[in-house]
C-alpha cells in the first residue's frame, strides 16, 4: 500500500486505480450505513477518493491511508445529508432478488428467497452500527479481518467479538438454526460456489461483478525461483522462500502464508462448484496446471471443478488479463466457464510435472507428447523454455528483448518493461520479476547493460523516483552478444531457474 500511495503522490494511474481498487468496496459499505442510499453511498464514495487525491500531501504516514481516508468518507456523507432535501426507500433489501431476474426460478422459490433476504435485513437494521458494518463487509463483501480491521482501526480481536455478539443477536431473532449457512444461502444465491484465481485487482473487480461465490486468491509466482512437483515439502518451500526474499525482496514471512491458502485448499467439503479463473500467458497457465495436479490426486466426490480460461474479450484490444475488465464485463462471463473432465486433468498434471522437473528431457518430451486438451498450455510452454539460454548467445528470450529494446532507443525502466512485457506478454510477466531479470544482466562481472541515475533495482513494496527517471543503455559486451559475436552463457557467473531446471554456468 505504501508504494501505491508513493506513487499516487507522483501522478500515477496505476497506483491511483490500486488505491481504488483495495479501499473502494469497504468505503461503500461505509457510506451506505451512513446514508441507506445505495446511490448517494456511490456518489459520497467518489466525491471522497477525489478528496483523498487532492490531499495526499497531508498524509504523514502512508500506513495511515486506511483511518484516514475513512474519516474523509464519513465527513462526505455528513456534507451529503445536510444537502438532502427529499426522502428516499431504501433499494438494497430487494436490490440481490431482483439484480437479474430469473424466469426460471420457482416463483415460490422467489417469494421464499426474497422474504429471508428482508427479514435478515431488518435484523441487522436492528444490531448497532458497529455491528452492522462488520457483518456486511465480512460476510457479504468478502473482505478480511485484517482489512477490516485496516480500514475500521479496530483491533482484529474486537472485530471478532463482534462478529460473535452479532451472530447471538441474529440468532434470537431469526428461525434459523445456523446463522453461517443462511447467510452463505443469501450471499451466494443458494450455490456453495467458490472461485479461484490470481491477483487481487481482478479479483475485486469479480467481487464488484455481482457474480456469487467466495474468492480464493492465489499468491505465488511459479514462473519465478525453483519449484517441484511437490510444492507443500517442506525443504522445497524453505529453500524457494529465500530465494524469493534474496531475488525479488519478498519477505518470507510473507511468502509463507501461501501454507494459509494451501490450507483452504484442502478444504472444500463445504462448496458445490468450484471455478478456475485463467488467462492465456506462462504466469497463468503455470499455476491453472498446478490446481489441475492437485485436483488431480483429490477425491472430489460431489464437488463440480470448472474452467474459465480466455485469451481474449470482444471489447478489448490488447487482452492481457481479467484485471483489465469492468466489473460488468466480468459479470458478463458468468456461466461461460467448462466442467473440467478428466482428460484435462490429466494434461494439467502432465504439465506440471514436466515443467517442475529437473531434466531437461521432459521439458522436450512434453512439446513432442501433441497433448491439446488445454488450449493454451503448448504455447505457454514454449515460451516457457524460450527463457533458456540460446546456443548462438546465451540470452534468453527476456534478455534478448531487452538489449533489443535498449538498442532501439528505450531507456528507462518502465518503459522497458512495457515494450518487453507486450512484446513477450505470452509470458505474462511482472514488473517485480522484470526488474530481477534486469539486474541480473546489470550485475556481475560481465554485464551487458549499465544503468545510471540510480543505484539500485527496487524489490517488493519498494518505490524509487530515481530508478523511474534512470538511463540504461549496452555495455560493449552487450552490443557483441547482441550480434551474436560472444556466447555471454560462457562468460555468466550466477545461477538460476528456469521452471524446474537449474540454469548454471555451462549447466541446464
Amino acid at each position: 500500500m505504501k508504494s501505491w500511495i508513493e506513487g499516487a503522490l507522483h501522478g500515477e494511474p496505476e497506483a491511483y486505480e490500486q488505491l481504488v481498487n483495495q479501499f473502494y468496496g469497504m468505503a461503500l459499505a461505509v457510506a451506505y450505513q451512513q446514508l441507506k442510499d445505495t446511490y448517494g453511498a456511490e456518489d459520497v464514495v467518489q466525491e471522497a477518493f477525489t478528496e483523498a487525491f487532492a490531499n495526499l500531501v497531508k498524509l504523514d504516514k502512508p500506513e495511515a491511508f486506511p483511518g484516514w481516508f475513512k474519516t474523509i468518507v464519513e465527513r462526505q456523507c455528513y456534507r451529503w445529508l445536510r444537502r438532502k432535501r427529499h426522502s428516499v426507500v431504501p433499494i438494497e433489501e430487494i436490490e440481490t432478488v431482483f439484480r437479474e431476474e430469473d424466469q426460471s426460478r420457482d416463483p415460490e422459490a422467489q417469494a421464499i428467497q426474497k422474504e429471508l433476504q428482508q427479514t435478515l435485513r431488518s435484523s441487522i437494521d436492528q444490531l448497532p452500527s458497529s455491528m452492522q458494518i462488520v457483518i456486511d463487509l465480512f460476510y457479504f463483501q468478502g473482505y478480511s479481518l485484517k482489512e477490516i480491521s485496516d480500514f475500521l482501526e479496530v483491533n482484529v480481536s474486537a472485530l471478532k467479538k463482534r462478529l460473535f455478539d452479532a451472530r447471538a443477536k441474529l440468532k434470537r431473532s431469526l428461525p434459523v438454526r445456523n446463522l453461517a449457512t443462511m447467510f452463505k444461502e443469501l450471499h451466494e444465491g443458494g450455490v456453495g460456489m467458490l472461485h479461484i484465481m490470481n491477483g487481487d485487482h481482478a479479483a475485486n473487480r469479480l467481487r464488484e461483478s455481482g457474480i456469487q461465490g467466495d474468492i480464493l486468491v492465489w499468491r505465488e509466482l511459479y514462473t519465478y525461483g525453483p519449484v517441484t512437483s511437490d510444492m507443500e515439502k517442506s525443504t522445497a518451500r524453505q529453500h524457494r522462500a529465500a530465494v524469493l526474499e534474496a531475488e525479488l525482496g519478498i519477505p518470507q514471512k510473507e511468502y509463507l502464508q501461501i501454507e494459509a491458502l494451501e490450507k483452504k485448499l484442502r478444504s472444500l467439503q463445504q462448496y458445490k462448484e468450484i471455478v478456475l479463473w485463467f488467462e492465456y500467458d506462462l504466469y497463468d497457465q503455470t499455476m491453472l496446471s498446478y490446481f489441475l495436479y492437485y485436483f488431480s490426486g483429490q477425491d472430489l466426490q460431489n464437488i463440480r471443478l470448472n474452467l474459465l480460461c480466455i485469451d481474449s474479450y470482444p471489447e478489448v484490444e490488447h487482452f492481457r488479463g481479467l484485471g483489465q475488465l469492468t466489473p460488468k464485463q466480468i459479470g458478463s462471463l458468468s456461466g461461460s466457464w467448462h466442467v473440467i473432465e478428466e482428460q484435462e486433468l490429466r494434461a494439467g498434471k502432465q504439465f506440471w510435472e514436466a515443467y517442475t522437473s529437473s531434466d531437461i528431457w521432459q521439458h522436450q518430451q512434453y512439446l513432442q507428447s501433441g497433448t491439446n486438451e488445454l488450449p493454451f498450455a503448448k504455447a505457454a510452454f514454449e515460451a516457457h523454455l524460450s527463457r533458456l539460454p540460446s546456443v548462438t548467445n546465451g540470452l534468453g528470450s527476456i534478455e534478448q528483448a531487452t538489449l533489443q529494446a535498449i538498442s532501439a532507443g528505450v531507456q528507462h525502466p518502465h518503459d522497458l518493461f512495457r515494450e518487453v512485457g507486450d512484446k513477450l506478454h505470452i509470458l505474462g510477466l511482472g514488473d517485480l520479476e522484470y526488474w530481477a531479470h534486469l539486474k541480473r544482466i546489470a550485475e556481475g562481472p560481465s554485464p551487458l547493460i549499465r544503468m545510471s541515475g540510480a543505484s539500485s533495482f527496487p524489490k517488493y513494496s519498494q518505490y524509487d523516483q530515481a530508478f523511474r527517471n534512470a538511463v540504461l543503455s549496452l555495455t560493449d559486451l552487450g552490443v557483441r552478444v547482441l550480434r551474436d559475436e560472444v556466447n555471454w552463457r560462457t562468460l555468466r557467473e550466477d545461477e538460476y531457474w528456469v521452471g524446474g531446471l537449474h540454469v548454471r554456468k555451462g549447466i541446464v
